[in-house]
């Protein structure tokens, strides 16, 4: 309508009429096919006026301009729902990716045991929810239990490897195993997924998929009691860092051990290490996709060297701050999966008891449910006792 405003004040000799051509082609980029037909409604009108008012109605170019743009409006729409359909299976694809994430990677809660907890995941594939990072926190009697892994491989391919160590994950900690006895089940559970899912791509004409007999995952599994020091396994991963008083502390293991799948190679030893963990401290444990992401002049990120600026933050507010500045330090798209989990330990809720009720008052409770909740938090963070004197390193053949 512009255009043909434009086009019947200025001079015969400046014709705007073929622009309105563009119409429709750049309706079809924003609007739906019914929105691209509305535009061709206005846009023939507009064309055969401005014709007229150049006195180009009766010339020949006339039914050209006519057809062409006739042409250019029917590919327009067909080419506006093509874009709808496609936007729609993208949605569509979007959403199973998210439902899966939510199905395979259970949102960890923002509190357990004593513990603020925060996550952090991201894919590498654009399109996927989730790829091949993984992490779980199950609770048992008053300890908590926390996996975090990388299965070999990333994006959507892996999810046959992630959902098999997540399985086993809880399956073991909900029956209460002993740490060693989780990584040892998690071992043989793997290594069994690795044989019958090998077995069946194999025999499928789709080809191998991700398994096959060489599929290993790295993890870090620690033992956190409401009370008193945790416990960590480590299965060739990168080493979680304590954050408390402004310092970071690599917790490396005593004894290097293979990830899952590779076990083999150490005998299927299961070496376990203890740490303090005092109040106020935060655990940050972290897949190498945060560390080997690389700047455009080639750098790692300084994950450790960061974290030093933002020990005092809360554990959401510190991943929010590592997940920008990892941003920044790409400047781009991720090159593989990064996943991150932060715990803080915080001291427990105190007890919270009725107020005092004045001379002649009714006897009646003066707390609410949720006073109740956290009364009832503080007297379960009580049952935990640590022995004391916990070695250093626990090894079993």
């Amino acid at each position: 309508m512009l255009l043909l405003i434009l086009d019947l004040f200025t001079p015969n000799v400046i014709r705007l009429g073929p622009l309105m051509v563009a119409a429709p082609t750049l309706a079809a980029v924003f609007c739906a096919p019914a929105g691209v037909l509305g535009v061709v409604a206005v846009t023939l009108p507009c064309v055969i006026m401005s014709s007229w008012a150049n006195g180009l109605v009766g010339t020949p170019n006339f039914p050209a301009q006519l057809g062409t743009i006739a042409l250019i409006s029917v590919a327009a729409v067909a080419a506006a729902a093509v874009r709808v359909r496609r936007e729609r299976q993208l949605a569509q694809s979007r959403w199973v990716a998210e439902v899966t994430q939510r199905v395979l990677l259970h949102p960890l809660p923002r509190r357990v045991g004593s513990f603020d907890v925060a996550s952090l995941y991201e894919s590498a594939d654009e399109e996927a929810a989730v790829g091949g990072d993984l992490y779980a926190i199950a609770r048992h009697g008053n300890c908590s239990r926390l996996l975090l892994g990388d299965v070999q491989g990333k994006g959507l391919a892996s999810l046959d490897m992630v959902s098999s160590v997540l399985n086993g994950f809880r399956h073991s900690v909900r029956h209460g195993s002993p740490l060693t006895t989780v990584v040892r089940e998690l071992a043989a559970g793997f290594r069994e997924d690795v044989r019958e899912m090998s077995a069946a791509a194999e025999a499928s004409p789709c080809g191998p998929g991700a398994f096959t007999e060489e599929s290993f995952v790295t993890a870090v599994l620690c033992e956190l009691p409401d009370e008193g020091p945790m416990r960590l396994v480590n299965l060739g991963h990168p080493e979680p860092l304590l954050l408390h008083d402004g310092k970071v502390t690599a917790l490396e293991p005593t004894v290097p051990v293979p990830p899952l799948g590779l076990e083999d190679l150490n005998g299927g030893e299961v070496v376990v290490d203890t740490t303090d963990f005092p109040t106020g401290a935060t655990l940050v444990l972290y897949t190498d996709g945060v560390t080997e992401a690389r700047s455009p002049a080639g750098d790692f990120y300084p994950l450790a060297d960061r974290l030093r600026n933002w020990t005092g933050l809360p554990p959401d507010a510190l991943l929010a701050a590592v997940r920008a500045d990892l941003r920044r330090h790409v400047d781009g798209p991720l090159t593989d999966d990064v996943a991150m989990v932060a715990l803080q330990r915080t001291p427990a809720p105190e007890p919270t008891v009725g107020r005092p009720m004045s001379r002649g008052q009714d006897l009646q409770p003066h707390f609410g449910l949720g006073d109740l909740d956290r009364w009832r938090q503080a007297v379960d963070g009580g049952r935990c006792a640590v022995v004391a004197g916990t070695p250093r390193r626990q090894s079993e053949p």
